[in-house]
């Protein structure tokens, strides 16, 4: 397939949003609902849910479909994607999950809302889960849906955020107990078999006749561009040689594009996440952490790219919403 990508008519567009919410029930408060209602996104990835199916707050994604897979731990994890229309199929890596339609009764999302309707759906994979996936199966860091209104598949994942290996970790300089590198090789093991799924899940979409586009927190900042004190944080995790490395490996002109770097490739940023702490937000010293990796045909429709870094004046969490239009 060489010609563009059509979304349902000639002319017509997609925008699509990925954002790290950091728990459902926060961000509700800082006015996600508002965001999600006014910003008029036709598909979004959302990572962290942090929130079981008897957890979720009525009506919190509004007028969307949502399929989500919440992970076995409660608080921890868990990755969804919002879309307009019913998805045409859901697959995750536990094997199921859970579809919530838009809410009926038009009430504003909000965190103190019951729980909504949510029905478990037997979600498949099509390709083989890498061996060294397998223990992060149950821990909702990975949804992928086919919309129905465009040959795309849209997946949505929250990669482990890691750790320092053992020969870098200084406790004076931690903020986390030294565990001799341990976060650090579950990283990487998860980056190494991720490599070979990544693969196997664009090659399916492509035999199915759909582009793929993969968004989420990656917790990796590639180049120097997408971290603002990137000189002081070449021996921090998330930044590493290793990991920068990896993140290029996935990356070419006939596999997958960072979406955002080809449209602003000169910029510093747009950065996405700011910590909570000192003066991050208000300066811009941020990471650009959360992407979107689209399919090279895809990539070229791609239009315009923007990070919305608060919604009046709120964060919605640390983490904002990146918000790409594609088609038009």
């Amino acid at each position: 397939m060489t010609g563009p990508v059509t979304f349902g008519g000639a002319g017509t567009s997609l925008r699509i949003a990925t954002v790290n919410i950091n728990g459902i029930r926060a961000t509700l408060r800082r006015g996600f609902g508002d965001w999600l209602r006014e910003r008029g996104c036709d598909v979004i990835a959302l990572q962290e849910v942090r929130a079981q199916a008897d957890k979720l707050p009525g009506g919190a994604f509004g007028e969307y479909h949502a399929a989500l897979d919440t992970g076995s731990v409660p608080g921890r994890n868990g990755v969804a994607v919002l879309t307009r229309q019913p998805p045409a199929a859901v697959r995750t890596w536990s094997g199921t999950a859970l579809l919530a339609g838009p809410s009926t009764s038009g009430e504003r999302p909000s965190a103190s809302n019951g729980a909504p309707p949510l029905a478990e759906v037997p979600a498949e994979d099509r390709v083989v889960l890498p061996r060294g996936l397998r223990p992060f199966a149950d821990q909702g860091r990975y949804i992928e849906v086919d919309l129905a209104e465009a040959p795309v598949t849209i997946a949505s994942l929250y990669l482990p955020k890691g750790g320092l290996p053992a020969e870098l970790q200084r406790p004076e300089r931690m903020r986390e107990a030294p565990d001799g590198g341990a976060r650090y090789a579950r990283k990487m093991a998860f980056m190494a078999a991720f490599s070979t799924y990544l693969t196997r899940a664009r090659r399916a979409a492509a035999a199915a006749g759909r582009e793929y586009l993969l968004m989420g927190d990656m917790n990796i900042a590639h180049t120097c561009r997408d971290l603002a004190a990137w000189r002081r944080n070449q021996q921090n995790d998330g930044f590493l040689p290793e990991e920068r490395e990896w993140f290029g490996q996935q990356l070419g002109p006939r596999t997958l594009v960072d979406v955002v770097r080809s449209l602003r490739p000169e910029e510093d940023g747009p950065y996405s996440w700011w910590s909570w702490l000192g003066q991050s937000f208000a300066k811009d010293a941020g990471w650009r952490i959360d992407y979107h990796l689209a399919t090279p045909r895809l990539a070229r429709s791609a239009r315009r790219a923007v990070v919305d870094r608060d919604v009046a004046g709120t964060r919605l969490s640390d983490h904002a919403p990146v918000v790409v239009e594609y088609g038009g």
